[in-house]
């Protein structure tokens, strides 16, 4: 970061703030909501479900919110997103109160909403940098997510009693604060409105721009690491508690540290892309993931979990910030808004239907079957890179050499 531009820096830290804050309620939601679910449910085997839901939130959200960005700006396009997660986080409360498992669903999605604009923070740290410095601050922002992995956690532990008879409702009344701090910290927030060129560019027709290489390596290899995170992360609170016997603080102990596996390598996940381009990092992602899947069919000790999730995290990160770098690459300013909704609707749609699938999984064949169905995602990325690389090897060289952003 140039020491000459404070206001830059500025802004880049509080856009990973309110990313951090937003996060908290998301990584409550992977903590409690199989849990809720669970118990509230008619049906045991639906108890990922509401995780689900916020995940189909988080995929319906992303083109309409970049859209409606492009209208009225990213602060305002947060601050809609936020109250949307505020309604969400209250009736979440209400619900479990009741014990209405299809209001808590309804209302888990209300907070996929607020993740899916949350997802767009990257993005607004990448308009607002400059070109040599935007994939360190696609990095930055999501170092808030470490923050989001501790108090998640937290609240949900130390909150979820708060009410009587209705564990975790008061964990997520607690969020609703949170949600407050983001409106505050956005007013005081400096974002550019959508110009001319944005808003009236020229762009090309979309089979042109969905049909690029590298704009189909970085969708799928993002695709393939929310799918495998999506997959195991969603039934771990499950395994742990219901099948191999864990207390819930150490299934929120090892989600805690698992977003810090997620985010903490933003710290360096920028630079090492800078250095050696984003395809080396995908396949260290890919390796990271079958460590991950290894452990976990290794043993069920509350290390085997802790140890494979913060891999899986750090496998996610390098995956999903490498895919998002390689997407920035692919649009002009007046194709931004569509293409970044596109990729986020593919990328969360995944993980939607992997965290259902992991709730059945888990219930019906147990943990051992959640990890090796993890594989073909994995398989997939891979298939993609190579494809990459071999049509690109003439213009681009061995892939082991930073990308050409002409590709």
């Amino acid at each position: 970061m140039p020491k000459t531009d404070p206001n830059l820096l500025r802004t880049i830290l509080l856009l990973s703030l309110c990313f951090a804050l937003t996060g908290t309620t998301s990584s409550l939601t992977v903590s409690a909501s199989p849990l809720v679910g669970f118990k509230i449910s008619d049906n045991q085997a639906l108890a990922t479900l509401p995780l689900s839901f916020h995940l189909i939130g988080t995929m319906l959200a992303g083109i309409p919110a970049s859209l409606l960005m492009k209208n009225v700006g990213r602060r305002y396009g947060f601050m809609i997103g936020t109250g949307i997660g505020a309604f969400g986080a209250a009736s979440a409360a209400g619900s479990i109160i009741y014990s209405n498992f299809y209001l808590f669903c309804l209302s888990i999605f209300c907070l996929g909403i607020l993740s899916g604009f949350a997802q767009l923070y990257r993005f607004a740290a990448a308009d607002v940098a400059t070109h040599e410095f935007k994939t360190k601050a696609v990095s930055l922002v999501m170092i808030g997510g470490i923050i989001a992995g501790f108090i998640g956690p937290t609240v949900a532990s130390k909150a979820k009693d708060l009410i009587p008879n209705a564990e975790f409702a008061g964990s997520y009344l607690f969020v609703i604060i949170f949600h407050v701090l983001i409106v505050l910290i956005l007013l005081g927030t400096r974002l550019p409105r959508p110009d001319d060129t944005e808003q009236k560019g020229k762009t090309r027709p979309l089979k042109e721009i969905f049909s690029q290489p590298k704009f189909l390596v970085a969708v799928l290899s993002a695709m393939a690491g929310y799918g495998v995170m999506a997959m195991v992360m969603t039934a771990t609170p499950l395994a742990m508690t219901e099948e191999s016997s864990h207390q819930f603080s150490d299934a929120a102990f090892v989600i805690q540290w698992h977003v810090v596996g997620m985010f903490a390598p933003a710290f360096f996940t920028g630079s090492l892309i800078h250095r050696y381009g984003p395809v080396p990092i995908i396949f260290t992602g890919i390796l990271l993931n079958v460590l991950c899947i290894a452990i976990n069919l290794a043993g069920t000790d509350v290390f085997n979990y802790w140890s494979s999730l913060i891999l899986l995290g750090m496998g996610w990160n390098f995956m999903f910030v490498s895919g998002t770098t390689m997407v920035i690459e692919t649009y002009s300013p007046a194709e931004k808004a569509i293409v970044q909704g596109v990729n986020d609707f593919l990328v969360f749609g995944t993980a939607a239907v992997s965290s259902l699938l992991a709730g059945v999984v888990q219930t019906s064949l147990g943990w051992r079957a959640v990890n090796l169905s993890s594989i073909p995602f994995l398989g997939v990325a891979v298939l993609a890179l190579l494809w990459y690389i071999f049509r690109n090897a003439e213009k681009e060289g061995i892939f082991l050499v930073k990308q050409d952003s002409t590709a």
